[in-house]
């Protein structure tokens, strides 16, 4: 059993914030995979389904960012899991735009939710860490991820969630890579061949040459002739 948590803040107010890219990630997977409609359990929403074979639970915990960890450990402790078992997507602004990386374990950096999650459950569970770029200064970030995305966003979130969806059963069998893979796909797909090449001009037509008819004889008077 796996358990994919999305990192966010509860209520309307927020579902579009860049801070609640988590649990527009789960929310993705939950509709495009035929999980079960979301119900109240364990201070935060839950959805189960299944992956690749894998039995799965989508948690979006509801306790507000800073208390993330208090959910995710209830979770933990009810369906008797490791942190092996965890893997939590959220926000990340070390990265750009667009950008995810899959990690184990590490710190972290400062992200209220991670830091909730260390406090109740340790730090060797996984992430998947969704950028959403930087504002610049530290003092601007709080207005940043508590800001809803903007409309040239747009795009790149679309196809960011939509990878994930793609590729989240390879993530449920713990193939990374593929998952990555399923990402790239939409965020970065590769360039069609529809360049033409260049057009060549058209080969000259090459006329044969003309064939010496003349006998021996004549042959010799005209070398003859043109030697004097």
């Amino acid at each position: 059993m796996k358990l994919f948590v999305g990192l966010g803040n509860p209520g309307a107010k927020y579902a579009h914030n860049r801070h609640n890219i988590g649990f527009m990630a789960l929310d993705h997977i939950a509709a495009d995979h035929g999980f079960s409609p979301w119900r109240s359990k364990f201070q935060g929403s839950v959805s189960e389904g299944n992956l690749a074979g894998e039995k799965v639970i989508l948690l979006k915990p509801e306790t507000f960012m800073n208390l993330s960890g208090q959910s995710v450990g209830e979770a933990m402790r009810f369906y008797k899991l490791t942190p092996d078992d965890v893997t939590v997507f959220h926000d990340e602004l070390d990265l750009a735009p667009s950008k995810i990386r899959v990690k184990k374990g590490g710190g972290h950096a400062g992200h209220n939710g991670l830091r909730s999650m260390h406090q109740h459950i340790g730090d060797t569970y996984a992430r998947v860490r969704m950028g959403i770029g930087h504002p610049g200064h530290k003092d601007r970030v709080a207005g940043y991820v508590l800001h809803d995305f903007a409309k040239a966003d747009q795009d790149w979130l679309d196809d960011v969630l939509r990878g994930i969806s793609d590729g989240i059963a390879e993530l449920a069998k713990g193939d990374s890579g593929k998952f990555m893979n399923a990402i790239a796909l939409r965020t970065a797909p590769p360039r069609s061949s529809g360049t033409k090449a260049p057009k060549q001009p058209p080969a000259k037509e090459e006329k044969p040459e003309p064939q010496d008819t003349r006998s021996g004889l004549q042959k010799l008077a005209d070398k003859f002739r043109g030697s004097s």
